[in-house]
């Protein structure tokens, strides 16, 4: 009978063991509340962690209250970039009177990207899409139809659009849209 039971002991123990482990690495899989997992392992406050720290959605939206900008909302995009395998924040372009986009950059399985994906700037500020010449022929077409690009493929080909209201302006290449060549402007 002492036998089984420190069978069970250390049966326990194991499985006591690997619960723990599995918690463990489940706050390193990147999932939501990592801050709060640091803080609390630190022996901080979650709470606090988390008011401050940047927040994404499973697609990689950032939803939280530090966007990487002097103070303004974190942008929502609805899911614009589900299924866009280079999109990996806002880039952070504010305080420049221009900021430079590359079209045919490599994304989805190609040269079927915008690099940065997302790009944050003041309001006032120039955007100019430079094409990399790879890819095909591409264009920037605003979803809401307030501006739109020619078709082109040859490198050095620019096309720009002065961003005078704040707001979130979303695009595509509109040939290359299902392949997840899709872009964002965040106007401060």
């Amino acid at each position: 009978m002492t036998r089984d039971t420190n069978l069970t002991r250390r049966r326990f123990t194991a499985l006591t063991a690997t619960a723990a482990l599995s918690t463990a690495l489940a706050g390193c899989s990147g999932s939501d509340g990592d801050a709060a997992n640091a803080a609390e392992a630190d022996g901080g406050d979650a709470t606090t962690a988390e008011s401050t720290a940047e927040q994404t959605t499973e697609s990689g939206e950032t939803t939280g209250a530090d966007s990487g900008s002097g103070g303004g909302s974190a942008p929502q995009f609805d899911g614009w970039f589900d299924g866009v395998d280079n999109y990996d924040g806002v880039a952070d372009e504010t305080g420049r009177s221009t900021a430079t986009v590359t079209v045919g950059s490599k994304a989805n399985g190609g040269a079927f990207g915008f690099g940065p994906a997302a790009v944050r700037v003041d309001s006032g500020t120039t955007v100019v899409w430079e094409w990399s010449g790879k890819g095909g022929s591409h264009n920037v077409a605003a979803e809401d139809g307030s501006f739109e690009s020619e078709l082109a493929g040859s490198s050095g080909h620019t096309f720009e659009h002065t961003f005078e209201e704040a707001g979130t302006y979303r695009y595509a290449c509109t040939p290359h849209e299902t392949l997840g060549m899709k872009g964002a402007v965040v106007v401060e």
